[in-house]
């Protein structure tokens, strides 16, 4: 689940009914609206009026408004896009589900697609409308940055940036200066002019200053907006303003200093106990300051009240005045005079104390931290690991207890432990390995055994994990073997984890029947432990699976039966079945279902949206290269698989169909065998290789690029293992695949029986499961093959009662169209004959006089090298124009150039 959001950052300051009217600045900062600018930065020192500025502005500048105050623990990016989703949604509900949903996954995708997600749906929103990030100044991150930099660089014309921030934020201000994109309001625009500061001083604070000494104090401050406010409120009842002004003097540091100690002298001493010692805590209220100050004079509650009453530097943070901050740079002041008194510990311990009753673990252990009680700390952070990797805020916690002393932390099994889960989950495997040894370490030396008596099972297990993150098959069944042993009979949970990461590894040696066994039981598991989402979710594993069996009919069921499950649970449930929306829409477009394609997509699109589950991008992107494959449009099919790679996120479901041989086989359909068998070289593979299951697809793949070659050495032997190894994994998907390749393999060697007897195996196996496009991709060579099968049946008189026939017609029917061309004797007038011209003109390149005689000789029933000698040519020679007679006529065989050259009448 999601850290909870806290709303107080949400809110843009309340208009004060007292303010300094500044048209100059509004007028500045409206221009930059209306000449569409990307970017309005407000830059300057604290104590400026950069936030109380933009809050006026917001007031008047009649469009919506997304706010965020931001503070150090945004640092962590997981929690900044958060928050910046947190705040879009106040301007348009429940924009970014879907992005809060990715980056709570357990391996989030990279910042770019999530970010790109956000500025997607940002675009449509109607309205323009403002996102204000104030005290930028507070990030200290790279990461951020970076995102910040994306999204302005992408930015939708309708949202308008602006930064408020102490410095200039990291970001290409030179560029969008150079473009006119960027309003800029620095601390030379932002003091307050003589005029300015008049009204500010005698109309707001109060005092009845002359013209001069206005006019001396704005220039011994630099129209310092803070700096005029603490001097007006130190000369409140001063019976010689002119004297205080001319001693006012110095650098900002000092004269604070000063107007620090006259604030505070002027205040009752149980205010003044108050402000120093509830300086400590970054937001306030009442109970809170309770706790801390222990035996108040007042209630908290009362005194916050009293010093917004007093405009004594504190700012409401939220509309029922629970929740206060002090002024930045007043609070910083106050801890400066506070110093390290021998009681600032016990403050600090009782603010840990309170926060860790009230369910605040992460303000519990900074304080915990502050207090110098680092076994307190540690103990916290071991019990919000769970609640914080669950809410993936891994690198967070990290964060927290990388501030620990090493000793403390290797001095605690489950702390080391969860510390090499984190690791393992940042991909910093060597640092994973480093502190499981220290848990066990730690465990050998411990008092209490009993306590920890999962450990070993649950570090077993990690291991397991990070062998699986290296692709080290053997190691990862050691370890998960392992965890199976040491976890305890009654932890049902870790215990399913270790099994099911066992089962994965069925999965990558090809026993699927095996790895089946395994999500079933799983999936069971967690039915009886109440998580119904895992089980849900698993669905779409058993479907890949039962797709690989080549039970098409069983993936679909395990589909629908999930899907009608989430809808029983719920919109948390039914936001996980995007993928089983995407696997139905492929099995549909597998058996021709256009309609119910389409269906299912836009509806896994629209659930893709808010998905948990981190390969979806790599899912969706992969199926719809397929999508673009089957309507020829190659070059749109390879941008999406290259898109699939760049959002791959690595996690057990192994990778069967490798990115760059996916891409191989698309060049074959383009026409570019150059890049395909530039692959085969890049990838060292060949036909004498040891068959594995993971290789398959890769060998599948060699084989089509030999076949587009003509060189077919070694091919068929590779095929016949590789049909061996997947019959005996009863692989029927994988099956009825090589199957194929045979035949279209036999039929390029002019071997028509065993083609059709190949052709004939694969059919019977597809047919039960309406397998439809696996036949129509292989374009033109599969359909000549079809209709020599059919024509086989036919010269039988078998077309009646064969149980394949029908199965035939409707493959048949689903190929495009070919162009038939008129036959010779039709060709009576000039209109006819220039039908024909077009229609062979749209069909080939013309062949050359040379290249028709070889035709012809192709024909016959001569050998290759019988027509290279009577054509007295070399064989190589002879492969040339062969080779360029196929392109042209759009086959990749012998037979296959016959047939198409009798279809054009070039004979």
């Amino acid at each position: 689940m999601a850290a909870p959001i806290l709303a107080t950052k949400l809110y843009a300051p309340p208009p004060r009914v007292k303010v300094v009217l500044r048209p100059r600045l509004i007028d500045r900062l409206n221009e930059g609206l209306a000449m569409g600018c990307k970017l309005t930065l407000i830059s300057a020192s604290a104590g400026f009026g950069k936030t109380t500025l933009v809050g006026e502005w917001i007031a008047s500048c009649g469009r919506p408004v997304a706010w965020l105050s931001l503070d150090e623990g945004d640092n962590d990016p997981v929690r900044f896009i958060s928050y910046l989703v947190a705040a879009l949604q106040t301007v348009k509900a429940g924009i970014g589900e879907g992005v809060l949903a990715a980056i709570q996954s357990p391996q989030p995708p990279q910042a770019e697609v999530i970010l790109t997600a956000l500025l997607n749906e940002i675009s449509i929103i109607p309205e323009h409308f403002l996102l204000i990030l104030d005290d930028y100044h507070a990030l200290d991150s790279q990461a951020v940055d970076q995102a910040l930099a994306f999204l302005v660089e992408h930015q939708p014309p309708q949202m308008h940036l602006v930064i408020a921030s102490r410095e200039d934020p990291p970001l290409p201000l030179a560029r969008l200066r150079a473009r006119g994109q960027l309003t800029e309001l620095r601390a030379a625009d932002l003091r307050f002019t003589p005029t300015e500061a008049a009204d500010f001083l005698n109309r707001m604070m109060g005092l009845n200053l002359s013209e001069a000494e206005i006019t001396a104090l704005e220039a011994r401050t630099e129209g310092w907006i803070a700096g005029l406010q603490m001097a007006a409120l130190s000369m409140q009842g001063q019976s010689d303003p002119a004297k205080f002004i001319q001693s006012f003097t110095g650098s900002h540091r000092f004269v604070l200093d000063y107007l620090l100690e006259e604030v505070l002298q002027r205040q009752p001493v149980k205010v003044q106990t108050f402000l120093l010692h509830t300086s400590i805590l970054d937001r306030l209220c009442g109970p809170l300051c309770d706790a801390v100050l222990e035996s108040p004079s007042a209630s908290g509650q009362e005194t916050l009240e009293y010093l917004e009453r007093a405009n004594l530097f504190i700012v409401p943070l939220d509309n029922e005045r629970r929740w206060y901050r002090y002024h930045h740079l007043f609070g910083e002041l106050l801890r400066q005079r506070l110093g390290k008194p021998k009681e600032l510990p016990d403050y600090h311990l009782r603010a840990s104390v309170w926060y860790e009753a009230n369910g605040d673990l992460v303000e519990a252990f900074h304080h915990a931290l502050a207090a110098g009680d680092f076994e307190r700390a540690a103990r916290l952070a071991e019990v919000a690991w769970q609640g914080m990797d669950r809410s993936f805020q891994t690198a967070a916690w990290l964060g927290w207890v990388k501030k620990l002393p090493n000793a403390v932390v290797c001095s605690r099994p489950r702390l080391c432990m969860q510390l090499g889960w984190a690791f393992s989950d940042v991909g910093d495997l060597e640092s994973s390995e480093t502190y499981l040894q220290n848990a066990e370490r730690a465990q050998a030396g411990a008092m209490d055994q009993d306590e920890s008596k999962s450990l070993p099972g649950t570090i077993a297990l990690i291991r397991a994990g990070n062998a699986q993150i290296l692709g080290d098959l053997a190691e990862t069944v050691k370890y998960a073997e392992l965890s199976i042993q040491l976890i305890p009979e009654d932890d049902s949970y870790l215990r399913a984890s270790a099994a099911i990461t066992l089962g994965f590894t069925q999965w990558a040696t090809g026993n699927l029947e095996a790895s089946l066994r395994a999500m079933n039981a799983w999936m069971e598991d967690m039915q009886r432990l109440g998580n119904q989402v895992f089980v849900i979710a698993s669905a779409f594993a058993v479907a890949d699976m039962q797709v690989i069996l080549g039970h098409l009919g069983e993936a679909e069921k395990a589909l629908r039966q999930a899907i009608q499950q989430a809808v029983a649970q719920g919109q948390e449930a039914e936001s996980v079945t995007a993928h089983h929306h995407l696997g139905l829409a492929l099995l549909a477009h597998e058996r021709g279902d256009d309609a119910a394609t389409t269906e299912h997509l836009q509806t896994a699109a629209d659930l893709g949206q808010r998905t948990t589950l981190v390969d979806w991008s790599h899912r969706w992107n992969l199926a719809q290269a397929r999508l673009k494959e089957s309507a020829g449009e190659w070059d749109a099919a390879l941008e999406l698989i290259d898109e699939a790679r760049r959002v791959y996120v690595k996690n057990p479901v192994p990778i069967l169909q490798p990115v760059e041989a996916h891409k191989a086989r698309v060049h074959l359909k383009q026409g570019r065998l150059d890049k395909a068998q530039a692959w085969v070289r890049e990838r060292s593979i060949s036909t004498g290789d040891e068959v594995r299951y993971l290789d398959e697809y890769e060998h599948l793949t060699l084989a089509r690029v030999r076949l587009a070659e003509g060189s077919f050495a070694g091919v068929g032997d590779l095929l016949e293992r590789l049909l061996a190894l997947a019959e005996t994994q009863k692989r029927t998907g994988s099956v009825i695949e090589i199957l194929l390749t045979q035949a279209l393999v036999h039929q390029a060697q002019s071997n028509q029986p065993q083609a059709l007897t190949a052709l004939e195996r694969a059919l019977a196996l597809a047919e039960p499961e309406g397998y439809l496009r696996i036949f129509v991709d292989d374009g033109e060579a599969m359909r000549l093959l079809l209709l020599d099968f059919r024509s086989m049946i036919e010269k039988q008189g078998r077309s009646n009662i064969h149980p394949l026939f029908s199965y035939l017609n409707r493959l048949l029917a689903a190929f495009p169209e070919s162009m038939e061309v008129m036959p010779q004797s039709k060709i009576a007038s000039p209109k006819h004959l220039h039908l024909a011209q077009v229609q062979v003109s749209k069909m080939i390149e013309p062949l050359s006089e040379r290249e028709l005689e070889v035709l012809k000789l192709l024909r016959s029933e001569l050998s290759g090298p019988e027509i290279a000698q009577q054509l007295i040519v070399s064989l190589n020679t002879l492969r040339t124009h062969t080779k360029n007679i196929f392109n042209k006529l759009g086959v990749n065989n012998r037979r296959a150039a016959i047939r198409r050259a009798e279809e054009l009448d070039l004979f």
